[in-house]
C-alpha cells in the first residue's frame, strides 16, 4: 500500500500506448466501482464503464436516456479513482449540442477517465442492442465529435465515435457516417448493432488500419464471434459491457432465494467469499497500514491522541 486512495494518473497514455501496441484491448463492463476491481483482479488491461449497467445501478431502469451527464460522469470518476487500469467510457450522446459536448469531455476528462465513446442518437438515445432508435444528421455528429476534439485538454484523451446508424439506415449508410466521424477527428469507431458475421468483416474491411471498437453485447443483436476472430478482423477494443451486471443479478437472486426459503444464507455461504477474503479485496489491510503510519498515538496510554476539548 502506497498511501494511495486514489487512482494511479496517466490513463489517457496509458490507453493510448494500448492502442499503439497493436493488441487488442479486451475491456469488460463494470457498473460500479467494485466491478471495476474484480475487472483489474482479474487481470484485464482496461474497464468500460457500461451505460446500460450503470442505469441499471443507479436507477433500476432501461438504457433510455433516463441519467444526466453529471450523473454519468460522476460514476465513472468513481470507477477511475478505484483502479490503476484505463477506464473507456460511455458518454451517451454527448447531451446535447457542440457546446454539450465540450463540458462533457470536460467532466468525463477531470473524472480522470481514459477514453469515451459519444453515438450519433436522437436524445433520449436507447441501448443500442433495443429497437426503436433514431439519429441525428451525418454532419451534426460530425460537428460534435470535432468539438469533442477540440475540447479535451489531454490530446491522449481518446474520442471514439460510435454510430448507432446500421439499425436505422443500414449498414451502407454507418459506414460512410463512421468515415466522416473519423475525418472529424474520431481516434476510433464503434460501429454498433451489426447483425452477421458478414457485417463485421465489411465494417473491419472498410477501415483498415483505424482502431475499431467491437460491442459484444450479451444477447444482444450482434452475434458473438470468438475474440481471437476478431482480432484478426483487426478489432482494436472489445467491450464486454454487462456480463459482470448478469452475473451479479444472477449471484444476488441466488442468496436471496435461499434466505427467502431457510431464513439464512447458510447453505450458500461455501460459495461465496468469507468477510475476512473480502475485506482484504476491497483494501482493508491497506487502510490500517495508513492508519497506524498516520494516527499520533500517546506513549502512556497506547491510545490514539485526542484533541483537548
Amino acid at each position: 500500500m502506497t498511501g494511495r486512495l486514489t487512482r494511479r494518473p496517466g490513463g489517457p497514455a496509458r490507453l493510448r500506448e494500448l492502442l499503439r501496441s497493436g493488441q487488442t484491448i479486451v475491456a469488460p463492463g463494470a457498473f460500479d466501482p467494485l466491478a471495476a476491481r474484480l475487472v483489474e483482479e482479474a487481470g484485464f488491461s482496461a474497464v468500460y464503464m457500461t451505460g446500460f449497467g450503470t442505469s441499471a445501478a443507479l436507477l433500476g431502469r432501461p438504457d433510455v436516456g433516463l441519467l444526466t451527464m453529471t450523473e454519468m460522469a460522476d460514476n465513472a470518476g468513481r470507477i477511475a479513482a478505484c483502479v490503476d487500469i484505463p477506464v473507456i467510457a460511455d458518454a451517451d450522446t454527448g447531451y446535447g449540442n457542440p457546446l454539450n459536448v465540450i463540458r462533457t469531455v470536460g467532466a468525463y476528462e477531470a473524472a480522470g477517465v481514459a477514453g469515451i465513446h459519444i453515438e450519433d442518437q436522437v436524445a433520449p438515445k436507447k441501448c443500442g442492442h433495443m429497437e426503436g432508435k433514431l439519429v441525428i444528421g451525418a454532419e451534426e455528429m460530425a460537428q460534435k465529435i470535432a468539438a469533442a476534439v477540440d475540447a479535451r485538454t489531454n490530446p491522449d484523451f481518446v474520442i471514439i465515435a460510435r454510430t448507432d446508424a446500421r439499425a436505422v439506415e443500414g449498414l451502407p449508410a454507418a459506414l460512410d457516417r463512421a468515415r466522416r466521424y473519423r475525418d472529424a477527428g474520431a481516434d476510433a469507431l464503434f460501429i454498433e448493432a451489426l447483425t452477421s458475421e458478414a457485417e463485421i468483416e465489411a465494417a473491419a474491411a472498410a477501415f483498415p488500419g483505424i482502431p475499431l471498437l467491437f460491442n459484444w453485447a450479451e444477447g444482444g443483436k450482434t452475434p458473438p464471434l470468438r475474440l481471437g476472430r476478431l482480432a484478426e478482423l483487426g478489432y482494436r477494443i472489445v467491450i464486454f459491457p454487462i456480463a459482470t451486471l448478469l452475473a451479479a443479478t444472477a449471484a444476488m437472486r441466488r442468496v436471496l432465494a435461499e434466505i427467502a426459503r431457510e431464513g439464512t444464507p447458510a447453505a450458500v455461504l461455501g460459495e461465496l467469499p468469507t468477510f475476512g477474503e473480502f475485506t482484504d479485496f476491497i483494501g482493508l489491510p491497506g487502510i490500517r497500514e495508513i492508519e497506524q503510519r498516520y494516527i499520533a498515538r500517546d506513549p502512556a496510554a497506547g491510545q490514539p491522541d485526542r484533541p483537548p476539548g
